[in-house]
């Protein structure tokens, strides 16, 4: 970044003016800047993409307080208390054929945003000593948010049928608002209207859009709206928007979303031959909780159980010789550590150390759980044991957001490939034999659980290295229930199957639980999902998120080697809902 010269001053001289003109609270009447809520987005933007640790152009670091302060190499870029006399400000209102222009790529900083970093800089630009900047994505407006209003405002909101005196097809008329106010203030979000009435109740008379007509809005494009405002609003002066339909694609499937999730995973993955696979402890990004994952090696098994296994069902057969491909597998169960980062985002931010990157535009538009209308571990215990009673379509969707927040490519397993790494090479009832002898060193079940789960690891591993997976909690799996087994694919050798749903139920779940006997916990043992697991639910319609009758009843997340096509990939994680 070229910022023009400066008047050369010290360090000390920096901070005395800082601590003199910090005080200001405001310049000429104007409203009090929030750094953390208005300029910090503009920064993170467009700025620190070429002024942050790795990448430090024209010697300008503006990641902290202290390192913009300092300036680069033709001196300090702000001055608090004059704007005019700092190039941070300067050089955003450049015209934009100027060579000195910052930012020198993309579109030039909007005027809500100039003007929130002069009257920030006017202030005294106070920056919170403990505020560390980072690289955040630009929302684009045409690409991220002219879709969300496109489909679900402008029919309402434009020329000739401005509900409530609001137009958003034109940029001007959209800043000017309507009757109820301004709905587009940069920087604030949190009064901006076009945000705020996205995420009001179902009830409530002023949520937009109204329930008649398909509100409230995704969160994911709630999310959106935020961040763009956030970020300055920009909106190019020759974009007109108008009403359009949803694409086609998978039920429930955001194709735009799921593209650039896509192109995420696909830019960071380094591993493609499965002789590089091995064990590796996956972080969260912007926190410090970790999940193992295991490296599971492609083979070949007989998935089923022999009509002489002791227990054995008729869903269980007839046995079947199934191809698997390398894939990873969660070394436990998701526990709830993991699971309520994606439950309560914006509460668990505040009650764990989250890092600046705990807030990813891209994962915070998967769609999260509505707040569950009873405590869902049902007081059986959080640190370390296995989060429980998500519906299979919540279950999908958490891991949609843990590979958009990771950049690793995570789903379900799929039938096969669960019963593949829970049998680990074996051919027996159970990993580790075929009468369950001393069942109780290596899972929980019903005789000694204590009627309820237990901490995940705690108990002997399979020999894949894998834990708790005859017990503790069942687990989702990717395919659809059927009663009568394999007959489908009898008589074939199959190459990663996945029996597709086609109906709500019932759907799979493999492995026993800390509420079932021996029978229950075999290898082969399947149970199809039931509307009666939602039994107890008070909602009306009844909630695409929670099971409250399926506490025995948790997930595990897999990674295959092979990264699927943008339209598989959006099936994996869309596949049907209660909403159907």
């Amino acid at each position: 970044m070229k910022f023009l010269p400066m008047k050369k001053i010290t360090i000390q001289t920096v901070f005395s003016g800082w601590m003199a003109i910090g005080l200001v609270t405001t310049t000429q009447g104007q409203e009090k800047i929030d750094f953390a809520r208005q300029v910090k987005p503009i920064l993170e933007s467009t700025c620190l993409s070429c002024h942050n640790p790795d990448n430090i152009k024209g010697e300008l670091l503006l990641d902290t307080r202290v390192n913009a302060l300092i300036g680069g190499e033709y001196g300090p870029v702000i001055e608090p208390g004059k704007p005019d006399e700092s190039s941070l400000y300067t050089l955003t209102i450049l015209d934009p054929d100027d060579d000195d222009i910052m930012p020198p790529k993309g579109d030039p900083l909007s005027k809500e945003q100039t003007d929130i970093l002069k009257h920030w800089i006017e202030q005294g630009a106070e920056w919170p000593e403990d505020i560390v900047l980072k690289t955040a994505q630009k929302v684009d407006f045409v690409a991220d948010v002219q879709p969300v209003l496109e489909l679900n405002c402008v029919s309402c909101h434009r020329e000739g049928h401005a509900d409530g005196g609001l137009q958003l097809d034109i940029r001007e008329k959209a800043f000017a608002g309507g009757k109820a106010g301004k709905a587009i203030i940069p920087g604030r979000s949190g009064l901006s209207s076009l945000y705020t009435f996205t995420i009001l109740p179902e009830d409530h008379d002023d949520l937009m859009p109204p329930v008649k007509k398909n509100g409230p809005l995704a969160p994911e494009k709630s999310n959106m709206l935020r961040y763009w405002i956030d970020q300055g609003a920009q909106w190019p002066d020759d974009v007109v928007l108008v009403p359009r339909k949803e694409d086609s694609g998978p039920t429930g499937a955001n194709m735009e979303l799921v593209t650039a999730i896509h192109e995420r995973i696909t830019n960071k993955n380094s591993i493609t031959d499965a002789s590089a696979m091995e064990d590796y402890k996956e972080t969260i990004t912007g926190t410090k909780v970790t999940f193992d994952m295991v490296a599971i090696p492609a083979g070949k098994f007989k998935m089923g159980s022999p009509e002489s296994e002791e227990g054995r069902r008729e869903d269980e057969g007839p046995q079947v010789e199934i191809s698997i491909s390398p894939f990873w597998m969660g070394k436990h169960e998701v526990t709830w550590n993991e699971y309520e980062l994606f439950m309560y985002p914006e509460e668990m931010a505040r009650l764990i150390n989250v890092g600046d990157d705990y807030n990813d535009p891209l994962a915070d538009a998967v769609t999260n759980p509505t707040k569950p209308y009873v405590e869902m571990s049902f007081g059986m215990g959080k640190e370390k044991f296995p989060a429980i009673s998500m519906t299979q379509h919540a279950a999908n969707k958490y891991c949609q957001w843990l590979s958009a927040k990771t950049g690793h490519f995570y789903r379900l397993p799929t039938e096969a490939e669960w019963e593949y790494a829970c049998r680990a090479g074996t051919t027996t009832a159970f990993w580790f034999g075929d009468n369950g002898e001393n069942i109780g060193d290596y899972e929980w079940y019903a005789d000694n659980a204590d009627f309820k789960y237990q901490k995940v690891g705690t108990k002997k591993p399979n020999p894949w290295g894998l834990y708790d997976m005859h017990g503790n909690v069942a687990e989702w799996v990717l395919d659809a229930y059927t009663k009568e087994g394999y007959q489908i694919i009898e008589g074939r050798e199959q190459v990663d199957p996945w029996n597709v749903a086609e109906t709500l139920y019932p759907r799979t779940a493999r492995g026993g639980s800390w509420d079932d006997y021996q029978e229950s916990m075999r290898s082969a043992a399947r149970r199809g999902s039931d509307p009666l697991w939602k039994m107890q639910d008070p909602q009306l319609p009844k909630s695409i998120w929670y099971l409250t009758d399926a506490q025995v009843l948790g997930i595990r997340v897999v990674r295959p080697l092979s990264i699927p096509e943008i339209e598989k990939m959006a099936l994996y994680w869309n596949n049907l809902s209660e909403e159907d």
